[in-house]
């Protein structure tokens, strides 16, 4: 096996054979022989071992196992504990979830402390075979079908063309010890529940069958990526961003079909499961939103708008007479000036003699009306929205220049006819919006 092993690194993970890397050993063994078998391969790379203290002494006996086989090797080890019953309650997850995601954060905090750029783990082909069930069984898309990735960006997992049968044969030829974690016999797991009831008897429908599986999961890869290809191709298309926000035209979305899989597909990346809400949101009222837990979908009049969830808090401010400049909740430069000079949608004259301070800036509400400049007669701030076709998220986003009660500025848009600088202004007051 080391010989093939070697090849296979040698074809597929070129990589790992010029920079040091760090492998996750659990002291189980999977990943012994696959400590062994980049040794023999004279790889450069340290260990890294998780103590769950899930197990008592069987952990500390993990963890002192793989200190020993670092110190055989004469490998750097790096080892870590985890308090993983207080995660588990304080995060209301199981316990399987909760070592994945303490063991994952840690590498990566150690990977970037160390400038490492290389994961590298011992998954094999039936741990690929017992995740596409364990997607199966919950209900998935072909993302989910296509089992394990190979690679990533930062992780390389070359056991994967290996089956377990194959690394137990190598352990006990090469009379390799390792540690036998007791709860992997224990029946109580979905994982397990897969592996040692369902699994075997697959395997017993064909003596090949889990090579089979492995060139059933390459083609399922192969068709993710054609399907990306062209999701891409939709989302250049229809995925237009304006001022940081994405623009969907409805009309085009409502061609797609079959509907809910192109928003399966054009959306998932965004955190959305909802998609029952999000076909509803096609053809419900403006202003209607799902969202995920990063962004949300807004129902416009003629789009979808796609936005990341930021901070929504909305504060606004006062300007005090004399005052010079604000940076927050908008950044506005404020001048007295002698003449009327360069006009822009950023730039505000007024008569300063019209302003009642301290002046505020704050979001706009229901009821809110103006005098648009150049018009006769007050117009109500949502009926202008409507007439300039501000979609929903713009008009959330809209900050007001008041006096008083009176809107001095829609900031960046219309001005109010009533504070217009006239042949009888005396001081002028400046107002830009700094970029």
């Amino acid at each position: 096996m080391l010989n093939e092993f070697k090849t296979h690194i040698e074809n597929s993970f070129p990589e790992l054979v010029q920079v040091h890397f760090l492998l996750a050993c659990s002291g189980g063994v999977d990943s012994v022989v696959l400590t062994h078998l980049c040794n023999g391969c004279k790889l450069d790379f340290s260990l890294a071992h998780c103590n769950f203290q899930l197990r008592g002494d069987e952990s500390d006996g993990d963890q002192e196992f793989v200190e020993q086989l670092a110190v055989g090797l004469k490998k750097n080890i790096h080892v870590t504990n985890f308090d993983t019953i207080s995660y588990v309650n304080n995060n209301k997850v199981s316990v399987e979830m909760a070592a994945r995601a303490l063991r994952y954060a840690w590498f990566a905090e150690l990977m970037k402390s160390n400038k490492i750029g290389t994961l590298v783990t011992a998954h094999h082909a039936d741990d690929s075979l017992e995740t596409f069930l364990i997607n199966l069984s919950r209900g998935t898309g072909i993302e989910g079908l296509k089992g394990i990735p190979v690679k990533t960006d930062t992780i390389s997992r070359p056991l994967l063309a290996f089956s377990r049968k194959q690394i137990l044969a190598y352990a006990n030829t090469e009379r390799l010890k390792w540690r036998e974690d007791s709860t992997n016999i224990e029946i109580i797991h979905l994982r397990n529940k897969i592996r040692h009831d369902i699994v075997p008897k697959l395997k017993e429908l064909h003596p090949t069958f889990l090579a089979n599986f492995g060139m059933t999961q390459s083609f399922l890869a192969d068709s993710v990526l054609v399907l990306q290809q062209h999701i891409n191709q939709i989302k250049s298309d229809l995925f237009v961003t304006k001022n940081g926000m994405v623009h969907i035209e409805l009309r085009k979305i409502e061609e797609l079909h079959p509907q809910k899989a192109y928003l399966h597909a054009l959306f998932k990346a965004y955190g959305f499961t909802a998609w029952n809400d999000i076909l509803d949101l096609l053809g419900g009222m403006s202003g209607k939103e799902v969202r995920s837990k990063t962004h949300r979908l807004v129902k416009d009049r003629k789009h979808l708008l796609l936005e990341e969830l930021g901070n929504n808090i909305s504060l606004g401010c006062q300007i005090e007479e004399g005052q010079t400049e604000i940076s927050s909740p908008v950044s506005l430069l404020i001048e007295e000036i002698e003449e009327v000079k360069e006009v822009s949608p950023n730039t505000l004259y007024v008569t300063k003699e019209a302003l009642k301070y301290p002046l505020t800036v704050r979001k706009w509400k229901k009821g809110d009306y103006f005098y648009p400049f150049g018009m006769k007669g007050k117009k109500k701030l949502s009926k202008y929205f409507k007439d300039e076709k501000i979609d929903v998220i713009s008009k959330e986003k809209q900050w007001l220049l008041c006096s008083g009660k009176d809107i001095v500025w829609v900031i960046g848009r219309r001005s109010d006819d009533r504070f217009k600088v006239t042949d009888i202004t005396k001081n002028i007051i400046k107002f830009t919006v700094k970029q």
